[in-house]
């Protein structure tokens, strides 16, 4: 899933950054688009942050019991 949105977040991009010249609503919508995925990207790395932190501490609990 996140190789996947990576992958569109950079098509969109590449899209936005690239000499074309588009209609005013299909920029808008990928305007859009882009910035959806981007927020998208930044909650699961969020995510999985977290999940790493609390795997660090669980590890560390155990290995200061044993």
């Amino acid at each position: 899933m996140r190789k996947v949105i990576n992958k569109i977040g950079r098509a969109l991009q590449v899209i936005l950054l690239a000499p074309v010249k588009l209609p005013g609503k299909a920029l808008n919508i990928i305007k859009y688009l882009a910035i959806g995925v981007g927020i998208i990207e930044s909650v699961m790395d969020e995510k999985g942050e977290i999940e790493k932190e609390k795997s660090d501490r669980e590890g560390g609990v155990k290995d200061e019991d044993q």
